[in-house]
């Protein structure tokens, strides 16, 4: 397929349809009409020889092949993006749009606080930030960079971890007061104590209850009448005294300087779970990403 103007184009308009969503908006943001965006489109899957959207009258959306095409020359595109901006200048400048997609517990406990600054300090950088529970189509949604909590699934991404959190075992003083404090992982099995479930967004199921002491693994099978996936609800339950629950140390240390809530089960102590950075492409991350990153790690603890 011979490089030349045409696809550079093409490439540059099915970038703008990924980011905007449809054909009417990516003619917008580049001054175009429908039909020439259209008929860019319809130009380069030829040259290609695949389909890159699936359309329909209502919603566009990449095809398999239109991802894999879309993962490879994305970062690229970012890349050359990143360049011509700032050519000429003496130093790399962050600028452009940031499109992140989040953990909305990383998005309420670190960035919230910080985040004004850190705006401040890149006034041309336009930061589009989406907490979602889950991580989803990282490149078919248009995302630069995710933030996660957990293990990253097998897939063409690149996964650098950013630090470890502990995983606790907490209650409220009132709720301990009333049901007793629990002194080995069976006991959360008894009918004294109720048990908040939270559902791992990437299986569908709750989180096993595991206790880490010395690298071994004990599971244990408490009842429990409701299943969260949200983690401001589960601290208004947790706070309410209802039960125990498995959280993050992460998530709430100001509730344990506080003391409103306590961890139990302290002897098993082991347990981690991960932070993840996930992006698209080995290559040199722009400006803008490593910006960000850099922002989140020196939020951590």
């Amino acid at each position: 397929m011979a490089f030349d103007e045409r696809v550079v184009n093409g490439l540059r308009i099915l970038a703008a349809i990924v980011d905007s969503g449809s054909f009417v908006r990516a003619g917008e943001a580049l001054a175009m009409s429908q039909s020439g965006v259209s008929r860019a489109i319809a130009r380069l899957e030829a040259r290609l020889n695949i389909r890159l959207f699936d359309r329909t009258t209502r919603k566009i959306a990449l095809t398999d092949e239109g991802r894999r095409f879309y993962a490879e020359i994305g970062p690229l595109l970012a890349g050359l993006e990143d360049a011509v901006a700032s050519a000429g200048e003496g130093a790399v400048v962050v600028r452009g749009r940031l499109r992140v997609n989040i953990d909305p517990i990383c998005a309420r406990l670190l960035l919230g606080p910080k985040l004004g600054a850190f705006l401040k300090q890149h006034p041309e950088l336009a930061l589009d930030l989406a907490a979602r529970d889950h991580l989803g189509d990282m490149v078919g949604d248009g995302y630069d960079l995710a933030i996660r909590l957990g293990y990253p699934q097998t897939s063409s991404l690149i996964a650098r971890k950013l630090m470890d959190t502990r995983v606790l075992t907490v209650a409220t003083p009132a709720y301990l007061r009333k049901h007793g404090t629990p002194k080995k992982p069976i006991d959360l099995e008894s009918p004294d104590h109720v048990c908040i479930h939270f559902r791992n967004p990437a299986t569908g199921r709750p989180f096993d209850w595991e206790f880490h002491r010395g690298g071994k693994v004990t599971t244990v099978h408490p009842r429990g009448q409701v299943t969260l996936n949200d983690p401001g609800t589960m601290e208004s339950v947790l706070l309410s005294g209802y039960g125990l629950a498995q959280v993050i140390d992460l998530a709430v240390q100001p509730l344990l300087r506080s003391g409103a809530l306590v961890p139990v089960l302290t002897a098993w102590p082991d347990e981690r779970f991960p932070l993840y950075a996930l992006y698209p492409s080995r290559h040199h991350p722009p400006a803008k990403t490593q910006a960000f990153l850099a922002f989140v790690q020196s939020l951590l603890p």
